[in-house]
């Protein structure tokens, strides 16, 4: 079982930049591919990015291509994402969540075992 703690929201100013942190615990972290979702209110949860076990694949959902970055550091048990150039509509809940190890990223919130408890990102206009 993985245990997953998210860190790093906050309210940021439309520009500025937020590092999230998720934090597993756990000796199978490598195993498992990781993603990362956001939740605004009154819509459905939705893919952001999401990294392999080993960091060979990473995909990207459209609206933070070239904003946003997944990164994983399978020594220390933690997936990060930068966020940069933030907007308004990135405002929501954000999670961490962990799927069963394969070579490709899946964008499907179904296909997530595990899930963090989320952590509020707002910026404002």
């Amino acid at each position: 079982q993985v245990q997953l703690v998210e860190s790093g929201g906050g309210l940021v100013q439309a520009g500025g930049s937020l590092r999230l942190s998720c934090a597993a615990s756990g000796r199978t972290f490598s195993r498992y591919n990781m993603g990362w979702f956001r939740q605004a209110p009154g819509k459905e949860r939705e893919f952001v990015a999401g990294i392999t076990w080993n960091g060979g694949s990473i995909k990207y959902a459209d609206s933070v291509k070239g904003r946003f970055t997944i990164s994983r550091d399978n020594a220390k048990n933690t997936v990060s994402l930068q966020m940069n150039n933030l907007k308004p509509e990135d405002t929501a809940v954000y999670y961490c969540a962990a799927s069963g190890l394969s070579t490709a990223v899946t964008t499907t919130p179904g296909s997530y075992v595990y899930w963090g408890q989320g952590t509020q990102v707002t910026v404002s206009s």
